[in-house]
C-alpha cells in the first residue's frame, strides 16, 4: 500500500537538513500531483540551504585569511544606545572552519533564531565568555570607555585567550592581543556575528529580568531603549536604578529613582 500523501508531508516536515536528499530520492519518482509538490518543496529546502552555506563561507573569508595566526577571537557589543541597562560585549572563539548555519549580525535576526543559535554557539564554541559595564560606569566614563572594558573584561575571561582579535569596527585600547578592526564586521565576519549574537541574547535576557523588578517601563520589550512609552513612563514615574543618568537628562528634570 503507497505511503499516504498526509504521511509524506509528515516525513517532509520532520526531516532534518540532511534528510532533504534521501527524500527526494524516495519520492521523485511518485507521480502523485500532492506528492510532486512536496519534492519540490524539498528540492527548494535543499537549495537554500545551499546558498546559506556559501553565505557562511563567505561570512568565513576572515576567518581564513588570519588563519595562519592562531586562535581567533570575534569581538562584538550591544546596549551603547539605550537608556538604561548595562552594555554587553561578547567575545566568541570558533572551531577553524567553523559551519554554523544562519550566524549573521544579531540586528538581522529574529529573537528565535537567536535564542537557537546562542546555544548552538555555546555548545561548539572553542571559548566564548561576555563582559559588562553597569549603568553607573557608563555614566563615570563615558559609554565608549565603558564599551572597552566592557570589551577587556569578556577577553579577559576567555580560556583559551585568543592570538587575533577581528573587532566589530574598533580597537580596543589597553589590550596587547594584535586587533584587526572590521568595519560593519557583525555582518562580515563568522566571529564577530557570534560574539553579537552572545552579547544581543544575554543583554535580551538580563533586561527581561529588569522587566520584573521594575515594571511599567516595559524593559522587556523595549530592552531599555528610548521607545515612546518608556519615555513616557520615565517622565511619569521617574528613573530606576538601572537608568543611565547621563543619557536621560532630556526626559527627567531630577533625578527620582524608585
Amino acid at each position: 500500500m503507497a505511503t499516504s500523501i498526509t504521511e509524506i508531508k509528515n516525513e517532509l516536515q520532520a526531516a532534518c537538513e540532511d534528510e532533504l536528499p534521501a527524500f527526494v530520492q524516495r519520492y521523485g519518482e511518485d507521480d502523485r500531483a500532492g506528492v510532486q509538490k512536496l519534492v519540490e518543496t524539498a528540492k527548494k529546502r535543499m537549495q537554500a540551504l545551499e546558498k546559506e552555506r556559501a553565505r557562511i563561507w563567505e561570512l568565513g573569508r576572515f576567518e581564513r585569511e588570519y588563519a595562519d595566526c592562531g586562535l581567533i577571537c570575534g569581538i562584538d557589543e550591544v546596549g551603547r544606545g539605550p537608556l538604561a541597562g548595562p552594555v554587553v560585549a561578547g567575545a566568541v572563539i570558533l572551531p577553524k572552519d567553523c559551519k554554523i548555519l544562519y550566524i549573521n549580525d544579531s540586528k538581522q535576526l529574529s529573537e528565535k533564531k537567536r535564542e537557537e543559535l546562542y546555544d548552538v554557539i555555546m555548545e561548539q564554541a572553542v571559548a566564548c565568555a561576555v563582559g559588562y559595564a553597569s549603568p553607573e560606569r557608563i555614566d563615570e566614563i563615558n559609554i565608549l570607555q565603558a564599551t572597552y572594558e566592557a570589551m577587556r573584561e569578556a577577553i579577559g575571561k576567555l580560556v583559551p585567550q585568543p592570538d587575533i582579535l577581528l573587532n566589530d569596527a574598533v580597537k580596543i585600547p589597553g589590550v596587547a592581543i594584535r586587533q584587526v578592526p572590521i568595519i560593519k564586521g557583525d555582518a562580515k565576519s563568522i566571529s564577530i556575528g557570534a560574539a553579537s549574537i552572545i552579547a544581543k541574547v544575554t543583554r535580551d535576557r538580563m533586561m527581561v529580568e529588569y522587566d520584573k523588578l521594575f515594571p511599567g517601563y516595559d524593559f522587556a520589550g523595549n530592552k531599555g531603549y528610548g521607545s515612546a512609552a518608556h519615555i513616557a513612563a520615565l517622565k511619569e514615574h521617574g528613573a530606576t536604578p538601572i537608568h543611565r543618568k547621563s543619557f536621560i537628562k532630556n526626559f527627567v528634570e531630577e533625578e527620582v529613582v524608585r
